[in-house]
């Protein structure tokens, strides 16, 4: 039976950076015979983080957040996968308010607060969590570390991979950015750095899989 790999992407532009990266580890993940279903965050119903109601923590409900809203079927989708890859743009020194949200539902629904057995996860399952920026790759280390950490510990092995100095737009002439970023660089950067990028999350895609 193909392997099931669920792809999130918690950015809202289509085609983009992180949307490009998510696609090429889908296609990584395909080429090494794998189902993929992917979610994008920001074409969902509406939805909130974490709300604190504790159903999770009844043992009816162990493991699996009781909140019926757009995360709903997300939710669902990751605990019976075999694979997570999710990806985010980072805002303004964070993941985006979406990413935000199903990592407070996905994480907490797994918390158990009994020290002998922190996680009630029956299913760690491979992930490949994607960051795009603006900034340079090596900015927000502590950042993703941290999230790393918490993947490893309550959803399963992460590995972290990060674009980063990306092109924001087609044509920054358009703007009065030109002070604060080079075009020119940025451009260079997308077409001979970027296409490299898109390979390597290809392969961790594929890598995925195995």
């Amino acid at each position: 039976m193909a392997k099931k790999i669920i792809a999130v992407n918690a950015g809202p532009r289509k085609g983009w950076n992180t949307d490009t990266l998510i696609d090429e580890a889908i296609k990584g993940a395909e080429s090494a015979g794998a189902e993929v279903q992917k979610f994008n965050l920001f074409r969902l119903e509406k939805y909130t983080g974490c709300i604190s109601c504790f159903g999770c923590k009844k043992n009816k409900y162990k493991g699996n957040c009781i909140r019926k809203d757009g995360l709903t079927e997300v939710l669902d989708a990751i605990r019976e996968a075999d694979g997570l890859i999710i990806g985010s743009p980072n805002y303004l020194g964070e993941l985006t308010a979406s990413f935000r949200a199903l990592y407070e539902r996905l994480v907490f629904q797994n918390l158990t607060y009994n020290t002998e057995t922190p996680c009630c996860n029956e299913n760690p399952i491979p992930t490949l969590l994607i960051m795009t920026s603006n900034a340079p790759d090596t900015m927000y280390e502590e950042l993703l570390q941290n999230y790393q950490n918490v993947f490893n510990g309550f959803v399963g092995p992460t590995e972290v991979f990060v674009s980063g100095e990306t092109l924001q737009l087609k044509d920054y002439s358009k703007t009065d950015w030109p002070w604060f970023f080079n075009a020119e660089e940025r451009y260079e950067r997308h077409e001979k750095i970027f296409p490299k990028e898109r390979k390597a999350a290809f392969e961790k895609g594929k890598e995925l899989v195995k």
